[in-house]
């Protein structure tokens, strides 16, 4: 989990404040950490003869969502790979962990920072109530006047930042910047995803469509005042959690009951969905029955698949998520070729394959399911070959 420069004593939380704050839960893990160092090494890259090309993919399709803060170097080997946008947490509790202590961007900065000094983009999702309004972070800023102040300010506080002409971006640029590198070519968020799984009690509770919708219409006027050109996404939405209301509600069933709320269409660019599954044939399922819903309430929004994955280790009877290195593999070729091959049907924009790195002590197959193996260093995995195939990317810088 996050912990704020250790230098900034007011806003800096503990690894287990912010655990606390969160509700860790499986099959995510909202992990920041202090920037990374050091030098980063990777084996020698080849392609595999004989693959079959992937179909092309629109610009900005491949994402990743790392559970640790990101590097330059990160930064290089994700661009290298064919990664365009990364995924990451923008947790209030962390950025206003008191009432009157003001915003300390430092957790938020040094991913910004090193994305664009790369090309990339940042898609935040936006999560975790401070504890100074609710003793659960997982209690939407919603019951209050006070609550929904403060929600409403930090998000036009953030956009302001962040977004086109930010202060981020004025204070960045060549010649201004004196204690880190430059960003010579800003790239300002311009797409924001409020929440995460507000169908699933580990980030929302109580965990109903009509708590939610209330956050989405005090969310979205605030951030299109500041940015008239934003787009807002839907939390992404777990695919079958199997607690039942008010602690977990299936993803179309929950979408479903959104679009039942009188003009809420107009709050919203675009949904999000997180298909965790056994294998690529449910993942299909819980697309295609996703999909239906928008197409259904004759809503055509794209679609978004903010969290994709399965974990490299030999523990499929503990966690269906698990499959082993070679089972990593083939579920990740699966999972993108019917992607790629049915964008166009899904009206499918972004897919972000959870996680970059393995994450010990955190979700319950977190420790697995990166890309490359844990720590400072690149051990990259099968998978992370499999995965550059598709892109048609680069093993390294």
């Amino acid at each position: 989990m996050l912990q704020g420069d250790p230098t900034f004593k007011p806003a800096a939380l503990t690894r287990n404040e912010v655990k606390t704050i969160l509700s860790r839960r499986f099959p995510v893990a909202l992990a920041l950490s202090a920037f990374l160092s050091g030098a980063i090494l990777l084996f020698a890259a080849s392609g595999c003869a004989g693959a079959s090309p992937a179909p092309a993919a629109p610009k900005g399709f491949f994402g990743i969502g790392p559970q640790t803060s990101v590097t330059d170097r990160d930064a290089e080997y994700m661009k290298a790979g064919g990664i365009e946008t990364i995924r990451y947490p923008l947790i209030w509790a962390a950025i206003q962990p008191t009432r009157s202590g003001g915003y300390n961007w430092e957790s938020f900065d040094p991913v910004v920072s090193a994305a664009a000094r790369h090309g990339l983009t940042v898609l935040p999702f936006v999560v975790g109530t401070p504890p100074w309004l609710s003793i659960k972070g997982t209690k939407l800023p919603i019951d209050s006047a006070a609550a929904r102040t403060a929600w409403t300010q930090f998000l036009e506080a953030a956009v302001k930042r962040y977004g086109p002409g930010g202060e981020f971006w004025a204070t960045h640029a060549p010649g201004v910047v004196q204690y880190e590198p430059a960003i010579p070519t800003p790239q300002p968020i311009r797409t924001w995803q409020i929440w995460n799984e507000a169908n699933f009690f580990y980030f929302a509770y109580p965990a109903t469509p009509q708590r939610y919708a209330r956050l989405l219409k005090l969310s979205t006027p605030v951030i299109k005042r500041v940015d008239p050109t934003a787009k807002v996404i839907l939390s992404g939405l777990f695919g079958r959690p199997s607690p039942k209301e008010p602690k977990g509600m299936p993803a179309a069933q929950f979408l479903e009951a959104i679009y039942r709320i009188p003009g809420i269409k107009r709050y919203f660019d675009g949904v999000a969905l997180h298909p965790y599954a056994v294998d690529t044939e449910s993942l299909e399922e819980l697309v295609e029955e996703f999909h239906e819903v928008t197409v259904a309430n004759h809503d055509p929004v794209p679609l978004y698949i903010t969290e994709m994955g399965w974990g490299s280790q030999n523990d499929f009877n503990t966690v269906a998520f698990e499959q082993g290195p070679q089972g990593q593999v083939k579920e990740l070729k699966a999972a993108y070729s019917y992607l790629l091959e049915n964008r166009a049907k899904l009206d499918l924009k972004s897919v972000y394959w959870f996680s970059w790195k393995d994450l010990t002590e955190s979700c319950s197959f977190c420790d697995s399911v990166g890309l490359f193996q844990g720590g400072e260093r690149f051990h990259a995995k099968p998978a992370w070959r499999a995965f550059v195939q598709i892109t048609h990317g680069r093993l390294r810088p």
